[in-house]
């Protein structure tokens, strides 16, 4: 190589080295000035006042980093920091570590040894503000002071307060464990949420609370108003869970002179899933008595919902071999379901069942207390399923129905009962219709049938009865019609409709000369196929005529007065079905009529012909007037007034029928008065034996207008504070009360970032003379019925042939009344006029205690006394934290 170009390749290399020299100090720098970010976490600092503190931010070695994530800080007031690593917050200081949040009024970190404690600060005048709010994943703690290491996930606190499901656990001194338990001394378990002076709380000697798990606890006793009691547990479990878990459910102790001694509603819950749960509980007692029961609820979105509840209960009342010993075995089955509207357009499916025997109710321990459940006398239950097809415009529907009535035991079973309908068809009517419509194409005709299978038995032959006792019908139904307008004015409806049963079976009868009726004699019931059908044709024309009146007088108002008339009349006929009937001739030498197929589910056909005309009329009176303000008020005089009558033109005997009567009149828009009567066309009179009967002469023959059947009707009004202003209080105080009512209305209305869910802080009200007004809410409903009838068990009136009149009614009444925020007292009574004394009657006291809830309940009249006094918790988990006194169960014990 020669020396000039080694001078080349010698300078080269020079100049390499001197340009990369400047580039690996500044990337020495560069690292220097990272490292001191990483391990003071300044990134966050970059904007802060605090540009000319004294501390000096030289350029340190590398350290290893003990946190897995960085620690974001800050503060609203100043960051301090200070030799050794510490950085001291002021003024609302945050600081979030990975799930770990803490905010207080003063924060002191050291980075070196990864530990934060936090404070609040006092006033002068002793009140504390900005205290730690420490929150660990979801778990949140208020405290007074906490130290914690973010390294070793543990610390101590200093007046910790965490809310576990439906309490609160409070602790002096606590320390936290790495696994975010808590390890606490003279700790406090409470449920009210005023957890700084609860009103009652479990001291806890020693816990440890694992949050959103349970709290266990060594020695622990119940503290009331500051004042300990002496119950004390030697230890304590409380689960917690955010979602569905199983467990025992804790028994009541019971002690009744009939049953003895016993454990009620205890058993197990099992959380099956999301979607179902399952409760199994029972009572035991010493003198024999128990029961067993099932509940469940069920709930799938957008598809269905319901509840199952099954009970079997064995109650031996009184002492064995002795004469007031019994033993009753009484089931219960209740059952509800819905299916969501959305799951299936065309089709539904529905329950309402509530089954049991006749006594359940009243040996049910738990019902012994309800007067309600006591006195219910019947019930009724349903299973239902339907399913539309609408495009042939078919529907087919099942029900299953049981009533039951409980006084006799009685209940009338149908299993199943099935419809089919056709919709509307128009046979004749053009797929492609051009011009004007048809006379012939508003014909139509649709379809309708039933089956039914019932039985009527008592309660405990139910499943014993064989399937002879059930019977087994179907009915069709296929109606012909069509709607013509005539003269413009009048409307004219013909149709013809057939009917068809069929029966499973009939019932052969003699007459019975000495007791002048029919009777059944052994084996006269005879099973098979029968088929029973009639038809009828009818034909109605109807019409409506209007008129306005314009009074003389009030011509300001402007007053109108409009009258509806609206009249029909109809023609029915048809003929007599004799094959149906049997008839026989008796020892007077009348002929006597009956119809083996008679009494069944769909009747019978008829055994004379008939051809009927019927009249029916029907008024409606309205006035519109000017208001005040020019607006149009319109007011409903008479509602509808009307009648109707109808003579069969081929009866033999009493061609007319009763004269029917109907009112209506809208008082006000809560309530309407109905009255629906009818007058009876034809005179009483006496046959040979000197009997009362109804003759064939009409009481018009006679002068007389129709003898009156009697009427019956009720009447259901509430009182309240509102409606007493209103009928008894002064105008101006309820144009006040309006006035204030519409100004709150608007004022909660007007702008559009007004917080709806805000509460409105009212000053109290207060009278002429300075003081508080006083105000109690309360409810006063009134259900009043009456009727009058002919009271055909007092001789008849020979002159006038009236029996005469007696007037039944009856009364209940139930209220509520509000005597302060926490006082409420609720009551439910009546009156029997006709045997004269006080129903069944209840009064009930409660009183809310904040964490506790005091109810007194009393029934001093009716079949069943009793009081009962409970006092207990508000929350779930303490269920059974409760004192409870009632009298005993044996019905109409004098216990007063």
């Amino acid at each position: 190589m020669t020396p000039l170009k080694a001078n080349t390749f010698i300078s080269f290399i020079l100049l390499f080295v001197l340009l990369m020299f400047p580039y690996e100090v500044m990337s020495q720098r560069r690292k220097s000035r990272e490292a001191v970010a990483n391990g003071l976490q300044t990134d966050t600092l970059k904007a802060d006042t605090l540009r000319t503190d004294t501390l000096s931010l030289t350029p340190q070695a590398k350290k290893k980093q003990p946190l897995d994530a960085p620690v974001i800080y800050s503060a609203n007031d100043s960051i301090v920091f200070t030799e050794g690593g510490y950085a001291h917050l002021y003024g609302d200081g945050k600081v979030n570590y990975e799930k770990i949040e803490l905010g207080a009024q003063i924060i002191t970190m050291n980075m070196d040894s990864s530990t934060v404690y936090a404070r609040g600060i006092t006033d002068s005048l002793g009140v504390e503000t900005g205290k730690p709010i420490f929150k660990d994943g979801e778990t949140p703690y208020d405290t007074k002071a906490i130290r914690y290491n973010f390294k070793t996930k543990k610390g101590y606190i200093n007046n910790v307060v965490t809310q576990q499901g439906e309490g609160y656990v409070v602790g002096n001194n606590a320390k936290k464990g790495a696994n975010d338990e808590l390890f606490m001394q003279d700790g406090k378990y409470t449920t009210c949420d005023h957890h700084d002076h609860p009103h009652f709380y479990l001291q806890l000697t020693k816990a440890k609370v694992r949050p959103k798990k349970n709290v266990v606890t060594g020695p622990a006793y119940l503290v009331v108003e500051d004042v300990p009691l002496p119950l004390a547990v030697p230890f304590f479990f409380f689960p917690f869970s955010s979602s569905y878990s199983s467990g025992f459910v804790m028994p009541t102790y019971m002690d009744d002179s009939s049953r003895g001694f016993g454990l009620a509603n205890g058993g197990y819950y099992f959380a099956v899933s999301d979607l179902v749960d399952l409760k199994l509980t029972g009572d035991i007692f010493t003198k024999g008595s128990w029961r067993l029961g099932v509940e469940s609820n069920y709930n799938k979105r957008y598809k269905f919902s319901g509840s199952i509840l099954a009970d079997y209960q064995i109650t031996k009342l009184g002492d064995k071999n002795m004469p007031d010993y019994s033993v009753a075995k009484d089931f219960k089955v209740v059952w509800n379901h819905r299916q969501d509207a959305k799951a299936s357009p065309n089709s539904t499916f529905s329950a309402s069942v509530n089954f049991s025997t006749s006594s359940y109710e009243r040996t049910n321990i738990n019902n012994l207390y309800n007067s309600n459940l006591l006195t219910q006398n019947t019930k009724t239950s349903s299973v239902s399923y339907s399913r539309s097809f609408p495009d042939q415009g078919l529907t087919l529907s099942g029900t299953a129905n049981i009533a039951q009535t409980m006084r006799d035991s009685s209940l009338s079973m149908t299993l199943p009962d099935l419809n089919i309908t056709l919709s509307r068809l128009y046979p004749f009517k053009r797929k492609h219709g051009v011009g004007s419509e048809r006379w012939y194409e508003k014909i139509s005709l649709s379809y309708t049938g039933r089956m039914t299978n019932m039985i009527k038995t008592k309660d405990t032959e139910l499943f014993s009865s064989g399937l002879g006792k059930w019977e087994t019908a179907m009915n069709h139904s296929i109606p012909i019609q069509a709607t013509f307008t005539l003269f413009k004015y009048l409307n004219i409806s013909p149709s013809v409709n057939y009917t068809e049963r069929w029966y499973t079976r009939k019932i052969n009868k003699e007459y019975d000369d000495t007791r002048n009726q029919w009777v059944t004699q052994p084996g006269d019931t005879l099973r098979g196929f029968y088929r029973v059908s009639n038809y009828s044709a009818s034909i109605s024309m109807n019409t409506k005529l209007y008129g306005i009146y314009k009074p003389l007088f009030m011509k300001k108002k402007e007053i109108q007065i409009r009258h509806v008339f609206s009249p029909q009349v109809s023609f029915s006929g048809a003929p007599g079905f004799t094959q149906y009937w049997e008839s026989t001739i008796d020892s007077d030498g009348r002929e006597q009529y009956y119809s083996p197929f008679d009494g069944q589910q769909f009747g019978v056909a008829p055994r004379e012909k008939q051809g009927t005309v019927s009249f029916d009329v029907s008024n409606n009176l309205e006035m519109k007037f000017k208001a005040k303000n020019d607006s149009i008020k319109k007011r409903s005089l008479i509602d509808e007034l009307g009648g109707g009558i109808s003579y069969n033109m081929a009866a033999k005997r009493q061609p007319w029928s009763d004269l029917s009567l109907r009112l209506r009149l809208k008082f006000s828009k809560s309530y309407t008065f109905n009255l629906n009567t009818s007058f009876a066309t034809y005179a009483y009179t006496f046959d040979k034996q000197g009997n009362v009967i109804v003759g064939d002469r009409t009481e018009w023959s006679y002068g007389r207008f129709g003898r009156f059947q009697g009427y019956n009707s009720s009447f259901n009004y509430t009182f309240n504070n509102d409606s007493w202003k209103k009928w008894f209080g002064s105008k101006d105080e309820a144009d006040k009360d309006k006035k204030n009512n519409e100004n709150a209305d608007g004022e909660s209305g007007s702008g559009d970032n007004v917080d709806k869910t805000e509460k409105k802080v009212e000053k109290a009200k207060a009278d002429t003379d300075g003081y508080q007004v006083f105000k109690m809410p309360w409810s006063l409903s009134f259900n009043y019925g009456f009727g009058f009838r002919e009271d055909r068990s007092k001789p008849i009136d020979r002159t006038s042939m009236r029996y005469p009149f007696t007037f039944t009614q009856t009364l209940g009444l139930s209220g509520n009344i509000k005597l302060s925020n926490n006082w409420t007292v609720n009551f439910t009574s009546g009156y029997a006029f006709e045997t004269k004394e006080i129903t069944q009657t209840s009064l009930t006291i409660s009183r809310d205690l904040h964490c506790f809830n005091m109810s007194a309940s009393l029934s001093p009249f009716g079949r069943w006394k009793y009081y009962n006094f409970t006092f207990r918790a508000n929350a779930s988990i303490l269920q059974d934290l409760k004192w409870e006194q009632r009298s005993q169960t044996q019905s109409n014990i004098q216990w007063y």
